[in-house]
C-alpha cells in the first residue's frame, strides 16, 4: 500500500467536508432552510442515475455522476456565485480557477488531473456528459424553487427573462428535461412567483 497516496486521499476527503458549509441560495423542498452545496451535488448525481435516459444522446453515467460530484468542490474557496448577482459573476471564473488550481492538486497527480479535467470539460459544456450535466445544475434549482412556492425567487425578485438566460443551454443536454422544466416556470409566472418582464 501506497501510504502517501492514502493520506493525500483522505486529507482531500477531508477537505470535501468544507462543501457542506457553503450554502446556497435555493431552499430545500420543505423551504426550512438553504442546501448546502454537498447535498446539491448529491441531487445532481442521483438525478443523473435516475434520469440518463433523458439525456439528448448516450452518456457514460458514472462519469456525468462522478463530474457533478465535484463541479461544485471550487465553491470551498471561491464561495457559492449567486446566479443573478452580475458583480459576483464578472470575478467567477477567476475566482473559480485559482480554486480548482489549489483544490485538485491536494490529491495524487493522477485523480487531481482525472477530476481536474472533468471539472473542465464541465465548464466548457461540449461533451454529451457536460451538457447533460449542466443541464441537471440547472433544472434541480427550478424544481426546489417550484417545490417551496417560489420562495427564494420571489426574495430575490427573480425575472423570467434571468430565468431563460441562465437555461439557454439546457435543452442542448436534454430537450425533455427542459419542457418539463419549461412547464414549472411558467406556472410559476402565472402564479406571480416568478416576474414576467417579456414583451406582451
Amino acid at each position: 500500500m501506497d501510504v502517501d497516496r492514502l493520506k493525500k486521499q483522505m486529507s482531500f476527503i477531508l477537505e470535501m467536508d468544507k462543501s457542506k458549509q457553503v450554502f446556497r441560495q435555493t431552499y430545500l423542498s420543505n423551504a426550512s432552510r438553504k442546501e448546502n452545496d454537498a447535498e446539491h451535488s448529491w441531487h445532481l448525481a442521483l438525478m443523473c442515475a435516475l434520469m440518463s435516459e433523458y439525456a439528448n444522446e448516450p452518456i457514460d453515467v458514472a462519469k456525468t455522476m462522478t463530474m457533478v460530484l465535484i463541479h461544485d468542490v471550487i465553491e470551498i474557496d471561491a464561495g457559492d456565485t449567486y446566479a443573478y448577482d452580475e458583480a459576483g459573476n464578472t470575478t467567477k471564473r477567476d475566482r473559480e480557477v485559482k480554486a480548482a488550481d489549489r483544490i485538485f492538486s491536494l490529491l495524487p497527480e493522477d485523480q487531481g488531473r482525472w477530476f481536474r479535467s472533468l471539472w473542465d470539460e464541465f465548464e466548457a459544456a461540449e461533451t454529451p456528459e457536460a451538457k447533460f450535466a449542466l443541464a441537471l445544475d440547472k433544472i434541480q434549482p427550478v424544481l426546489l424553487n417550484d417545490a417551496t412556492d417560489g420562495r427564494a425567487w420571489e426574495e430575490h425578485g427573480v425575472r423570467v427573462s434571468q430565468i431563460l438566460s441562465r437555461n439557454r443551454k439546457t435543452p442542448e443536454g436534454s430537450e425533455e428535461l427542459w419542457e418539463y422544466t419549461k412547464g414549472l416556470i411558467e406556472k410559476n409566472v402565472a402564479l406571480g412567483k416568478i416576474q414576467d418582464d417579456r414583451e406582451k
